[in-house]
């Protein structure tokens, strides 16, 4: 029986091994890269424009809502659904099915890490689908009322306050790899001279900027849950106009904006040369 039950798991890990090896799955799993930089960057001029003093929603269903609004909106929207469901279906594979290198300490952070990009990439993917069916979307508004939701009993309160922990960490670690320039050794390559260099400090400048708007976003969900107070909390775009409210905060602000334009131009040329 153990056998057998082996034998099967080998031949689906082979099965899905070769669906991963296929010249499709692989550009399509590459352009899911292109996609998440696309919807960073326009991220980033929208929190830019914030800091100007413009209105606009400085999160996922904002940008997306932004393509949604040109002639070929439709095309668009759905090769975002495609592209960034490949590639969350991509890295899942790598954290279910990573058990057969193993359990070292390094090759669980790895598992881990793919989980967790692969949850972001399916969520990027829903909102993709979701503007495609016209059904649109307010990111904010839905935090909330998953905040509300979970803070309606004690469990779901303690939920709460480690996943905003849980981003502050992410958001230590992202300015840690970007400061050291740990995101190279998953590279297979890079463009040579002085293209090169601007896109290792593209690199550098976003994940920075990215780490410095998850720890904004986990510490506003932290001091929502402290307060209990569910409007409090929200995504990128409250933690953003948070920022706002304070006296220096248009350059924290308009910093950040041109870091995320840095982290989405990083991430479209990362779809070139990402060792997958």
């Amino acid at each position: 029986m153990g056998n057998a039950v082996s034998r099967a798991a080998s031949s689906a890990d082979d099965a899905v091994d070769d669906i991963k090896d296929s010249k499709v799955v692989r550009v399509l799993a590459r352009s899911g890269y292109a996609a998440i930089g696309l919807v960073h960057v326009l991220i980033g001029v929208t929190a830019l424009r914030l800091a100007l003093g413009e209105k606009g929603d400085a999160d996922q269903s904002g940008a997306v809502s932004q393509l949604a609004s040109n002639p070929f909106s439709l095309a668009l929207l759905w090769a975002g659904f495609i592209v960034c469901a490949v590639l969350a279906l991509y890295l899942a594979s790598e954290a279910l099915m990573g058990w057969r290198f193993g359990a070292s300490k390094h090759q669980v952070k790895n598992r881990l890490k793919a989980g967790g990009q692969a949850v972001v990439l399916a969520a990027t993917a829903v909102v993709f689908g979701n503007f495609a069916l016209g059904k649109h979307s307010d990111s904010g508004q839905s935090s909330q009322k998953l905040s509300a939701d979970l803070m309606s009993s004690t469990p779901g309160t303690v939920l709460l306050a480690a996943i905003g922990a849980g981003l502050m960490v992410a958001g230590v670690v992202f300015v840690v790899i970007g400061v050291r320039r740990g995101f190279e050794k998953h590279l297979r390559g890079q463009p040579s001279g002085t293209a090169g260099t601007a896109f290792i400090w593209l690199g550098v400048a976003g994940y920075c900027a990215k780490g410095v708007a998850l720890a904004a976003v986990g510490l506003l969900i932290v001091v929502a849950t402290v307060k209990h107070d569910p409007s409090k909390s929200g995504g990128l775009d409250e933690a953003l106009k948070a920022f706002l409210a304070q006296s220096f905060g248009v350059w924290i602000v308009a910093l950040i904006g041109i870091g995320l334009i840095a982290y989405g131009l990083f991430s479209v040329l990362r779809s070139r040369y990402q060792r997958l």
